[in-house]
């Protein structure tokens, strides 16, 4: 197993590093895995995309689901996960953050250059003419009208600034993502189980590149076999404790 002083001497001898998190990274935050015991997805059955637009019943449903879930995005606050890497890119070791995360703690971090390739919780979008606004008054204009929220600006449907299953990812953020991965020689893979596609095949991608790879997860993945490094343990601790070796 490869020693923490390797990997800080990995990021020492870097020149182009990126990280990619999950769902992982924010559990340490209080917010659980969508897909965990006790997530959302655990209690209520996703509502896909083309439901939303075809049916009244569906966009009810879907407001009702991320009602429940704001308050956990609302409360929550980066843990030294995020700040470690937050860090790290303004002490300039670090090119980017990737996150299949929609709760915006990077940015809160201070995360600046941040690739979110499954969208952001923190504002909704109208589907017609793409105003974004801040989600928070909009979730309170459901639970007070129970209602589905019209966009102010023309009227048609608001939903938040998240990618809903069957729903095609922002091509311009995963063409992003691909370009930091392709040109990384470390690339970190933290607290994703590296099953959703495409977001999984960035790893693989770096690693095809002549990138290292370094995995953080509490659980084994199946990627762990490529990777020059894996870490199951804390990812907040594992990164601080690498963060006190540079």
């Amino acid at each position: 197993m490869t020693d923490l002083a390797t990997i800080a001497e990995w990021i020492r001898e870097a020149d182009s590093i990126v990280a990619f998190t999950g769902a992982g990274i924010s559990t340490e935050s209080g917010i659980p895995d969508f897909r965990s015991p006790g997530g959302i997805w655990s209690k209520s059955t996703p509502v896909y995309y083309d439901e939303f637009v075809r049916y009244p019943e569906s966009r009810y449903e879907y407001w009702r689901q991320k009602s429940i879930a704001h308050r956990e995005f609302a409360d929550a606050q980066p843990n030294v996960g995020h700040t470690v890497l937050a860090d790290w890119e303004t002490a300039g070791r670090l090119n980017g953050v990737v996150t299949q995360n929609i709760d915006g703690l990077h940015q809160a971090a201070g995360s600046r250059q941040v690739l979110e390739l499954h969208g952001t919780a923190r504002y909704v979008a109208c589907l017609e003419c793409e105003a974004r606004f801040d989600v928070d008054p909009w979730v309170l204009y459901f639970q007070e009208r129970d209602e589905v929220p019209p966009c102010p600006e023309c009227g048609n449907w608001l939903k938040h600034a998240t990618v809903s299953f069957g729903q095609a990812l922002p091509r311009e953020v995963l063409s992003g993502s691909m370009e930091l991965a392709r040109g990384a020689d470390l690339f970190f893979a933290i607290g994703s189980s590296l099953v959703v596609e495409p977001a999984a095949s960035l790893p693989r991608l770096a690693k095809e590149s002549g990138g290292r790879l370094v995995i953080i997860n509490r659980d084994s993945t199946d990627q762990d076999r490529s990777a020059d490094a894996v870490i199951h343990a804390s990812i907040g601790e594992t990164l601080a404790a690498i963060d006190k070796l540079l």
